[in-house]
Protein backbone atom coordinates (compact mmCIF):
# COMPACT_ATOMS: atom_id res chain seq x y z
CA UNK A 1 0.00 0.00 0.00
CA UNK A 2 1.16 3.80 -0.54
CA UNK A 3 0.42 5.20 2.92
CA UNK A 4 0.88 8.52 3.92
CA UNK A 5 1.93 8.85 7.72
CA UNK A 6 1.95 12.09 9.08
CA UNK A 7 3.86 13.12 12.84
CA UNK A 8 6.60 10.64 11.24
CA UNK A 9 9.15 12.22 13.08
CA UNK A 10 7.32 11.98 16.52
CA UNK A 11 7.40 9.24 18.60
CA UNK A 12 4.51 6.99 17.81
CA UNK A 13 4.56 8.04 13.94
CA UNK A 14 8.50 6.81 14.09
CA UNK A 15 7.33 3.40 15.09
CA UNK A 16 4.42 3.03 12.75
CA UNK A 17 6.44 4.29 9.53
CA UNK A 18 9.40 2.03 10.75
CA UNK A 19 7.17 -1.27 11.20
CA UNK A 20 5.20 -0.69 7.71
CA UNK A 21 8.23 -0.16 5.79
CA UNK A 22 9.55 -3.68 6.66
CA UNK A 23 6.33 -4.66 5.80
CA UNK A 24 6.84 -3.78 2.32
CA UNK A 25 4.53 -0.11 2.28
CA UNK A 26 5.61 2.45 0.13
CA UNK A 27 5.59 5.24 3.07
CA UNK A 28 5.15 9.15 2.83
CA UNK A 29 6.35 11.03 5.68
CA UNK A 30 5.46 14.29 7.08
CA UNK A 31 6.76 16.58 9.85
CA UNK A 32 6.67 19.75 10.67
CA UNK A 33 10.03 19.23 13.53
CA UNK A 34 8.44 22.00 15.88
CA UNK A 35 10.51 22.73 18.91
CA UNK A 36 7.64 21.46 21.24
CA UNK A 37 10.74 19.44 22.69
CA UNK A 38 14.32 18.81 21.46
CA UNK A 39 14.46 18.44 17.78
CA UNK A 40 17.43 16.71 17.45
CA UNK A 41 15.73 13.50 19.01
CA UNK A 42 13.13 14.22 15.76
CA UNK A 43 16.16 14.05 13.88
CA UNK A 44 17.54 11.22 15.00
CA UNK A 45 13.99 9.62 14.47
CA UNK A 46 14.23 10.58 10.84
CA UNK A 47 17.78 9.63 10.61
CA UNK A 48 17.03 6.02 12.14
CA UNK A 49 14.63 6.05 8.60
CA UNK A 50 17.54 6.94 6.93
CA UNK A 51 16.86 10.35 5.92
CA UNK A 52 19.11 12.86 7.40
CA UNK A 53 17.03 16.06 6.80
CA UNK A 54 18.41 18.99 4.95
CA UNK A 55 15.56 21.90 5.94
CA UNK A 56 14.49 21.06 2.08
CA UNK A 57 11.08 21.86 1.03
CA UNK A 58 11.29 19.40 -1.67
CA UNK A 59 10.46 15.46 -0.87
CA UNK A 60 13.62 13.58 0.35
CA UNK A 61 14.40 10.21 -0.57
CA UNK A 62 15.42 8.25 2.43
CA UNK A 63 19.40 5.88 2.12
CA UNK A 64 17.94 3.03 4.17
CA UNK A 65 14.34 2.21 2.45
CA UNK A 66 13.80 2.53 -1.25
CA UNK A 67 10.07 2.90 -0.01
CA UNK A 68 10.32 5.77 2.37
CA UNK A 69 9.99 9.75 1.21
CA UNK A 70 9.88 12.59 3.26
CA UNK A 71 8.11 15.77 3.58
CA UNK A 72 9.06 18.35 5.98
CA UNK A 73 5.95 20.25 5.79
CA UNK A 74 3.37 21.74 8.39
CA UNK A 75 -0.50 20.07 8.45
CA UNK A 76 -1.89 23.83 8.73
CA UNK A 77 0.05 24.81 5.05
CA UNK A 78 -3.26 24.12 3.06
CA UNK A 79 -1.41 24.78 0.06
CA UNK A 80 1.57 21.82 1.10
CA UNK A 81 -1.16 19.96 1.80
CA UNK A 82 -3.03 20.23 -1.30
CA UNK A 83 0.19 19.90 -3.33
CA UNK A 84 1.64 16.52 -1.69
CA UNK A 85 -2.30 15.12 -2.13
CA UNK A 86 -2.32 15.73 -5.54
CA UNK A 87 0.96 14.51 -6.00
CA UNK A 88 0.62 11.28 -4.00
CA UNK A 89 -2.40 8.71 -4.78
CA UNK A 90 -2.77 7.11 -1.22
CA UNK A 91 -4.46 4.09 -0.23
CA UNK A 92 -4.45 5.15 3.43
CA UNK A 93 -3.59 7.98 5.87
CA UNK A 94 -2.78 7.37 9.28
CA UNK A 95 -2.55 10.71 10.83
CA UNK A 96 -0.73 11.21 14.19
CA UNK A 97 0.66 14.28 13.59
CA UNK A 98 -0.86 16.81 16.04
CA UNK A 99 0.27 19.07 19.04
CA UNK A 100 0.53 17.06 21.81
CA UNK A 101 0.52 17.74 25.70
CA UNK A 102 -1.72 18.59 28.65
CA UNK A 103 -0.11 21.08 30.26
CA UNK A 104 1.38 22.96 27.19
CA UNK A 105 -2.13 23.85 26.01
CA UNK A 106 -2.81 25.79 29.06
CA UNK A 107 0.35 28.22 27.91
CA UNK A 108 0.50 28.14 24.15
CA UNK A 109 -3.54 27.21 22.76
CA UNK A 110 -3.26 29.15 19.51
CA UNK A 111 -0.90 26.12 18.43
CA UNK A 112 -3.11 23.37 19.22
CA UNK A 113 -5.68 24.96 16.80
CA UNK A 114 -3.45 25.78 14.21
CA UNK A 115 -2.57 21.61 14.11
CA UNK A 116 -4.84 19.85 15.96
CA UNK A 117 -8.42 21.82 14.24
CA UNK A 118 -6.89 23.50 10.98
CA UNK A 119 -4.61 21.07 10.34
CA UNK A 120 -6.53 17.63 11.02
CA UNK A 121 -9.07 19.87 8.55
CA UNK A 122 -6.44 19.95 5.49
CA UNK A 123 -5.89 16.00 6.36
CA UNK A 124 -9.31 15.43 5.88
CA UNK A 125 -10.07 17.74 3.03
CA UNK A 126 -7.27 15.76 1.38
CA UNK A 127 -8.82 12.30 1.72
CA UNK A 128 -12.21 13.61 0.61
CA UNK A 129 -10.46 15.08 -2.39
CA UNK A 130 -8.70 11.54 -3.29
CA UNK A 131 -11.28 9.15 -2.03
CA UNK A 132 -9.10 8.11 0.13
CA UNK A 133 -9.74 3.87 1.47
CA UNK A 134 -8.95 4.16 5.18
CA UNK A 135 -8.05 7.59 7.19
CA UNK A 136 -7.15 5.93 10.51
CA UNK A 137 -6.13 9.17 13.15
CA UNK A 138 -5.38 9.50 16.94
CA UNK A 139 -7.17 10.78 19.62
CA UNK A 140 -6.51 10.56 22.66
CA UNK A 141 -7.85 9.12 26.22
CA UNK A 142 -7.58 12.68 27.45
CA UNK A 143 -11.30 12.72 25.78
CA UNK A 144 -13.08 10.88 28.29
CA UNK A 145 -12.26 13.87 30.81
CA UNK A 146 -12.79 13.50 35.22
CA UNK A 147 -14.55 10.18 34.07
CA UNK A 148 -15.82 8.30 36.88
CA UNK A 149 -17.56 5.36 35.26
CA UNK A 150 -14.67 3.07 34.28
CA UNK A 151 -13.10 1.33 32.31
CA UNK A 152 -13.67 4.03 29.37
CA UNK A 153 -15.80 2.64 26.91
CA UNK A 154 -15.62 4.57 23.71
CA UNK A 155 -19.99 4.22 24.17
CA UNK A 156 -19.79 6.92 26.69
CA UNK A 157 -21.33 10.38 25.79
CA UNK A 158 -18.44 12.65 26.15
CA UNK A 159 -18.48 16.73 25.97
CA UNK A 160 -17.13 17.31 29.34
CA UNK A 161 -12.99 17.78 28.58
CA UNK A 162 -10.84 19.59 31.17
CA UNK A 163 -7.96 20.85 28.60
CA UNK A 164 -8.09 22.20 25.48
CA UNK A 165 -5.47 19.57 24.17
CA UNK A 166 -8.62 16.96 24.85
CA UNK A 167 -11.04 19.59 23.60
CA UNK A 168 -9.40 19.37 20.27
CA UNK A 169 -9.13 15.71 20.03
CA UNK A 170 -12.83 15.23 20.74
CA UNK A 171 -13.30 17.96 18.00
CA UNK A 172 -11.06 15.76 15.87
CA UNK A 173 -13.45 12.80 15.86
CA UNK A 174 -16.43 15.11 15.41
CA UNK A 175 -15.40 16.38 12.50
CA UNK A 176 -14.42 12.53 10.92
CA UNK A 177 -17.87 11.72 11.59
CA UNK A 178 -19.18 14.39 9.96
CA UNK A 179 -17.11 13.78 6.82
CA UNK A 180 -17.40 10.07 6.73
CA UNK A 181 -21.33 10.57 7.09
CA UNK A 182 -21.10 13.45 4.51
CA UNK A 183 -18.59 12.07 2.05
CA UNK A 184 -18.76 8.55 2.57
CA UNK A 185 -15.01 8.96 3.73
CA UNK A 186 -13.68 5.37 5.72
CA UNK A 187 -12.24 6.67 9.22
CA UNK A 188 -11.08 4.75 12.28
CA UNK A 189 -10.50 6.85 15.56
CA UNK A 190 -7.78 5.78 17.75
CA UNK A 191 -8.30 7.10 21.72
CA UNK A 192 -4.46 6.03 22.83
CA UNK A 193 -3.60 5.46 26.35
CA UNK A 194 -0.52 6.82 28.01
CA UNK A 195 2.07 5.43 25.77
CA UNK A 196 5.67 4.49 26.52
CA UNK A 197 8.80 3.18 25.30
CA UNK A 198 11.99 3.26 23.12
CA UNK A 199 12.54 7.06 21.30
CA UNK A 200 9.71 8.55 23.55
CA UNK A 201 8.55 11.84 24.05
CA UNK A 202 10.59 13.75 26.56
CA UNK A 203 7.59 15.77 28.03
CA UNK A 204 6.16 12.32 29.26
CA UNK A 205 6.23 11.47 32.91
CA UNK A 206 8.22 8.59 32.44
CA UNK A 207 10.99 9.88 30.11
CA UNK A 208 11.41 13.05 32.60
CA UNK A 209 11.79 11.13 35.64
CA UNK A 210 14.77 9.08 34.00
CA UNK A 211 16.28 11.94 33.30
CA UNK A 212 15.91 13.43 36.55
CA UNK A 213 16.82 10.30 38.45
CA UNK A 214 20.09 10.05 36.62
CA UNK A 215 21.08 13.59 37.35
CA UNK A 216 20.28 12.76 41.52
CA UNK A 217 17.46 15.39 41.13
CA UNK A 218 13.99 14.83 42.40
CA UNK A 219 10.54 13.93 40.43
CA UNK A 220 7.52 15.80 40.87
CA UNK A 221 4.54 13.12 41.87
CA UNK A 222 1.38 15.14 41.41
CA UNK A 223 -2.34 14.21 43.11
CA UNK A 224 0.22 13.05 46.63
CA UNK A 225 0.99 9.79 44.03
CA UNK A 226 -3.00 9.45 43.90
CA UNK A 227 -2.98 8.94 39.91
CA UNK A 228 -3.09 5.93 37.76
CA UNK A 229 -2.42 5.37 34.09
CA UNK A 230 -3.05 2.79 31.44
CA UNK A 231 0.22 2.55 30.42
CA UNK A 232 0.24 1.30 26.92
CA UNK A 233 3.65 0.34 24.93
CA UNK A 234 4.48 1.26 22.37
CA UNK A 235 4.74 -1.59 19.74
CA UNK A 236 1.18 -2.72 20.82
CA UNK A 237 0.20 0.63 19.75
CA UNK A 238 1.99 -0.06 16.13
CA UNK A 239 0.31 -3.77 15.90
CA UNK A 240 -3.28 -2.37 16.62
CA UNK A 241 -3.05 0.29 13.88
CA UNK A 242 -1.34 -2.29 11.53
CA UNK A 243 -4.15 -4.57 12.24
CA UNK A 244 -7.04 -2.00 11.55
CA UNK A 245 -5.47 -0.86 8.56
CA UNK A 246 -7.15 -3.35 6.42
CA UNK A 247 -10.41 -3.12 8.47
CA UNK A 248 -11.88 -0.03 7.74
CA UNK A 249 -15.80 0.58 8.65
CA UNK A 250 -18.33 -0.27 6.42
CA UNK A 251 -22.14 1.51 6.61
CA UNK A 252 -23.88 4.35 5.83
CA UNK A 253 -22.23 6.66 8.03
CA UNK A 254 -18.36 4.66 8.40
CA UNK A 255 -16.40 6.16 11.49
CA UNK A 256 -15.69 4.00 14.44
CA UNK A 257 -13.42 4.36 17.76
CA UNK A 258 -11.26 2.25 19.52
CA UNK A 259 -9.15 2.55 22.67
CA UNK A 260 -5.98 1.65 22.48
CA UNK A 261 -5.03 1.01 25.88
CA UNK A 262 -3.40 -2.46 28.14
CA UNK A 263 -6.45 -2.65 29.86
CA UNK A 264 -5.39 -2.55 33.34
CA UNK A 265 -4.10 1.31 34.93
CA UNK A 266 -1.34 0.68 37.06
CA UNK A 267 -0.61 3.32 40.58
CA UNK A 268 1.77 6.19 39.90
CA UNK A 269 4.14 4.85 42.70
CA UNK A 270 4.18 1.43 41.74
CA UNK A 271 5.46 2.92 37.66
CA UNK A 272 7.69 4.73 39.97
CA UNK A 273 8.82 1.42 41.47
CA UNK A 274 9.30 -0.39 38.30
CA UNK A 275 11.50 2.28 37.00
CA UNK A 276 13.55 2.80 40.03
CA UNK A 277 14.33 -1.15 39.86
CA UNK A 278 15.20 -0.62 35.74
CA UNK A 279 17.17 2.29 36.78
CA UNK A 280 18.85 0.55 39.61
CA UNK A 281 18.50 3.94 41.18
CA UNK A 282 15.69 5.40 44.24
CA UNK A 283 14.07 8.50 43.32
CA UNK A 284 13.78 11.46 45.87
CA UNK A 285 9.85 12.86 45.50
CA UNK A 286 8.33 15.66 45.24
CA UNK A 287 4.93 15.57 46.08
CA UNK A 288 2.70 18.36 44.46
CA UNK A 289 -1.16 18.61 44.40
CA UNK A 290 -2.99 18.36 41.23
CA UNK A 291 -2.13 19.96 38.55
CA UNK A 292 -4.81 22.22 35.90
CA UNK A 293 -6.17 19.91 33.27
CA UNK A 294 -4.88 16.47 34.69
CA UNK A 295 -7.12 13.33 35.35
CA UNK A 296 -6.77 11.20 38.48
CA UNK A 297 -7.14 7.85 36.33
CA UNK A 298 -7.50 6.37 32.91
CA UNK A 299 -8.71 2.80 32.36
CA UNK A 300 -9.45 1.59 28.75
CA UNK A 301 -12.20 -1.01 27.99
CA UNK A 302 -10.38 -3.14 24.95
CA UNK A 303 -12.85 -5.16 24.30
CA UNK A 304 -13.80 -3.13 20.67
CA UNK A 305 -10.27 -3.98 19.28
CA UNK A 306 -10.52 -7.19 20.31
CA UNK A 307 -13.78 -8.28 19.09
CA UNK A 308 -12.60 -6.38 15.10
CA UNK A 309 -9.17 -7.26 14.92
CA UNK A 310 -8.29 -10.86 17.67
CA UNK A 311 -5.45 -8.22 19.28
CA UNK A 312 -5.33 -7.03 22.71
CA UNK A 313 -2.43 -4.89 23.77
CA UNK A 314 0.00 -7.29 25.82
CA UNK A 315 3.16 -5.78 26.52
CA UNK A 316 3.61 -5.36 30.62
CA UNK A 317 4.83 -2.40 32.25
CA UNK A 318 7.83 -4.14 33.79
CA UNK A 319 8.57 -5.69 30.38
CA UNK A 320 8.46 -2.04 28.66
CA UNK A 321 10.09 0.21 31.33
CA UNK A 322 13.28 -2.15 30.76
CA UNK A 323 13.00 -1.93 27.06
CA UNK A 324 12.78 1.88 27.36
CA UNK A 325 15.50 1.98 30.12
CA UNK A 326 18.11 0.14 27.68
CA UNK A 327 17.49 2.34 24.61
CA UNK A 328 17.34 5.65 27.17
CA UNK A 329 20.64 4.21 28.20
CA UNK A 330 22.36 3.64 24.79
CA UNK A 331 20.94 7.09 23.67
CA UNK A 332 22.37 9.11 26.22
CA UNK A 333 25.47 7.16 26.15
CA UNK A 334 25.09 6.53 30.15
Amino acid sequence: MKILVTGSAGFIGYHVTKHLLKNGNEIIGLDNLNDYYDVQLKRDRLEELGINHSNSDEIEHSEKYDNHFFYHADLNDRLKMEMIFNRHPFDAVIHLGAQAGVRYSLENPHSYIDSNISGFLNIIEGCRNQSIDHLIYASSSSVYGDNSSVPFNTSQQLDEPVSLYAATKKANELMAYTYSHLYDIPATGLRFFTVYGPWGRPDMAYFKFAERMIAGQPIDIYNNGDMSRDFTYVDDIVESIDRLISKPPQGDNPHQLFNIGYGSPVNLMEFVEILEKHLGLTAEKNFLPMQPGDVPRTWADTEGLRKLTGYKPQVSLDKGIREFVEWFKTYKQL
